[in-house]
């Protein structure tokens, strides 16, 4: 036989030890889940979400993706997270976010930075700007859309200081008569 010492852990006090050793040792090596560590997931990234019967009114942030399927009316500004709206989401905001995911309705305008995707449940009313876009069939889209890569901003402002200085070139000729 063994005996109580010897599955006593070390460090640990007598007076902690005065329970069943059998039992402690018989959960520790019986129990088949796996540490709290293990379970949690591995991304520092969490996500987070509005469920249904939630309402929202004013200026939702953040860096995390986020799922809606409740009402959100105001704005929605996701620096680097996805936004999904769910088939019960409402979204009347102007929103910006990394990837937005339509299944839901949104009123404004929507700003995908990567891409768009508005599946066959989803409705867009308003403008949407991205440089990828996804549309399903039966989806409904009504509203302005700029597709595809933006040019930067500084290329645009060399674009006109070109133009500019184009039109500066160029010669003004005034109407005379043929004596002058």
């Amino acid at each position: 036989m063994w005996k109580k010492e010897d599955a006593k852990p070390q460090g640990v006090s007598d007076s902690f030890s005065d329970t069943t050793s059998s039992q402690k040792i018989s959960n520790v090596t019986s129990s088949s889940t796996p540490p709290l560590s293990a379970a949690l997931p591995s991304s520092s990234r969490g996500s987070a979400s509005i469920s249904q019967g939630i309402r929202i009114k004013g200026e939702v942030t953040g860096s995390e993706d986020l799922f809606v399927d409740g009402l959100v009316d105001g704005k929605l500004n996701l620096t680097n997270g996805s936004l999904t709206i769910g088939p019960n989401g409402t979204v009347k905001a102007d929103v910006n976010a990394r990837e937005v995911i339509v299944r839901g309705k949104v009123e404004g305008k929507v700003t995908g930075r990567d891409k768009v995707q508005l599946w066959s449940t989803g409705q867009i009313t308003g403008e949407v700007q991205t440089e990828r876009l996804s549309i399903e069939e039966g989806a409904v889209l009504k509203g302005k859309v700029e597709a595809g890569k933006q040019p930067s901003r500084t290329t645009d402002i060399k674009a006109a200081a070109a133009a500019a200085s184009k039109s500066s070139d160029t010669t003004t000729l005034s109407s005379g008569t043929a004596a002058d």
